[in-house]
């Protein structure tokens, strides 16, 4: 087992989170609807998905339902980019799409250049350039 397929975000509002994701930061997707039960979104390597939280949770267990609760999850999201420049673009974007930025773009000790952002849901999304980033024909960030 070496791979991830999809990442799903159970959202709290799907029509909010459809707009600032695919409206406003511009992930791909065939959708077209502003409110459909499960989105997908088309990213190098992996589905990113759209599910209501409540229905999320009832799908993991209808018998122990997850607690739904609001706060760090201990898990982050991220976007790597090509130029460093870009971090303040995709920062600067996602404020303008309403997020709240809980870093603003800064050198970090690895050498590199990152910044933080949460989206309408509270998800934590890491955008970072690093000096010895690469990436294949795809888009794929390669170490």
């Amino acid at each position: 087992m070496n791979k991830i397929s999809i990442i799903c975000l159970g959202v709290r509002d799907m029509e909010k989170a459809i707009k600032f994701y695919r409206d406003d930061l511009g992930f791909e997707t065939e959708e077209k609807g502003n409110n459909p039960d499960i989105i997908f979104f088309n990213t190098p390597g992996t589905k990113f998905e759209l599910f209501p939280l409540e229905e999320l949770a009832k799908d993991i267990s209808t018998d122990d339902t997850p607690k739904i609760a609001d706060g760090f999850g201990g898990i982050t999201l991220a976007y790597n980019v090509e130029h460093k420049e870009d971090v303040n673009k995709v920062i600067e974007l996602a404020r303008k799409a309403g997020a709240k930025i809980v870093k603003e773009p800064q050198e970090v000790f690895w050498g590199g250049y990152h910044g933080y952002f949460t989206d309408l849901d509270g998800y934590y999304w890491e955008v970072a350039w690093g000096p010895n980033f690469k990436y294949d024909d795809d888009g794929m960030l390669v170490f």
